[in-house]
């Protein structure tokens, strides 16, 4: 899908939003979407294990928090348990709910129209970079969880999304205000979860290889326009898939960052 189709559903890429059915975002889509299956895996592990024990007796509830595109709300709506979506731009909000049975809200993720302890699970991916005050945040993710909730928070890896960019530095990316390391993600998050797990999204054996030959995979993506790559580079890129990255523990080389924590 070009990126002229893409305005005709609504939706203006701007190069830090991605989605289904963009060719030439594959590798991107594939990234996040790994990310969110793992996820939603340890939301539903979670949830048999604990039975999100409630007075009430009501499914256990997820906020997709930045959900962006939404295609995060369907992935997490796999635990079988309903999934509020929630975007401050109002163009995002109206797409991603658009045509669907998706319960999206519009609103600031600092300022969360929720109320306190009401969700079992705040899932924000690839949205803490974007933050003016990460500490309202967190603080917020914390006010909205109900007590044995879980928080999943990811972010590209500073080490290896920008080189050489040094802690509290202001990012080239013009969408980014702050990005950071795993020793830095941890401390942003245990302001107020004592219990924390720092995982990484890292390149699985297929993309190694991919990496090999071209030097960086991303980095020959990035050095000219979609259009003007060759069929080989165009190929290996439309073949990326989810499978083709591994959620492990976190290292100085993972593209990116993946925090599990637990409200006490």
């Amino acid at each position: 899908m070009s990126a002229i189709d893409q305005h005709a559903r609504g939706l203006a890429l701007t190069g830090e939003r991605t989605g289904p059915g963009i060719w030439h975002e594959s590798y991107w889509y594939a990234r996040h979407l790994a990310a969110y299956r793992f996820v939603a895996s340890a939301i539903a592990r979670r949830a048999v294990a604990t039975a999100f024990a409630r007075a009430d007796a009501a499914a256990p509830i997820t906020l997709d928090a930045g959900c962006g595109e939404g295609y995060g709300i369907e992935v997490l709506r796999d635990c079988g348990s309903p999934v509020v979506g929630l975007d401050y731009d109002p163009d995002v909000t109206r797409h991603a709910g658009r045509g669907t049975d998706r319960n999206v809200l519009r609103g600031n993720v600092v300022r969360l129209p929720l109320a306190a302890g009401c969700v079992d699970a705040v899932v924000s991916l690839q949205v803490v970079e974007h933050i003016w005050t990460p500490l309202e945040l967190v603080d917020e993710f914390h006010r909205v969880l109900r007590p044995g909730g879980l928080l999943a928070l990811s972010t590209p890896n500073r080490l290896s999304f920008s080189p050489g960019l040094q802690r509290g530095a202001r990012p080239t990316n013009p969408f980014h205000v702050r990005e950071y390391d795993g020793e830095e993600l941890l401390e942003l998050v245990g302001t107020r979860f004592a219990e924390t797990e720092l995982l990484g999204v890292h390149r699985g054996p297929r993309l190694v290889e991919l990496d090999e030959r071209y030097g960086s995979l991303t980095a020959a993506q990035l050095a000219a326009p979609p259009e003007l790559w060759d069929g080989a580079l165009a190929a290996a890129v439309r073949s990326v898939r989810p499978e083709d990255f591994v959620v492990g523990r976190a290292a100085d080389d993972a593209l990116d960052l993946l925090v599990l924590a637990s409200r006490a």
